[in-house]
């Protein structure tokens, strides 16, 4: 029978430094998570892939999502309201596009990320093949 191990550590086992300084503010922790929230529906975060593309005004998004005006504008709202997308008056026009650079590439992992092939999926780890050989 194995020794049942404890999900405790030792004061060996711990790094000199026990006790670290918080690096991120609690401020900018909430607001990071008003952003993830925002973003965590599909159809907000197929807006945001769209205008990833490049900015575009309401009509145009509602046509891309099969969707009405009304809709993609209470979406845009939400989006607008946590400061990820901006928009800009072109006379009686209004462009959204991404806030800043920060939010395209949060995005772009965030994708890229989930069309990762999962590890398991390769099969046995390189260590472990060889020592198959």
């Amino acid at each position: 029978m194995e020794p049942v191990s404890s999900p405790e550590c030792t004061p060996e086992e711990h790094h000199k430094h026990t006790h670290r300084a918080p690096t991120v503010s609690a401020r900018s922790l909430e607001q990071g998570a008003r952003l993830f929230r925002a973003i965590g529906d599909v159809s907000r975060l197929r807006l945001v892939a769209l205008l990833a593309q490049g900015e575009a005004c309401v009509t145009e998004l509602a046509e891309a999502e099969g969707e009405t005006v009304s809709t993609i504008s209470q979406r845009l709202r939400v989006l607008r309201n946590e400061n990820i997308v901006v928009r800009r008056r072109r006379g009686k026009h209004i462009n959204y596009a991404l806030a800043d650079q920060h939010i395209a590439d949060l995005i772009f992992n965030a994708l890229a990320h989930a069309t990762e092939v999962p590890a398991t999926a390769w099969g046995p780890s390189l260590p472990q093949r060889e020592q198959e050989k």
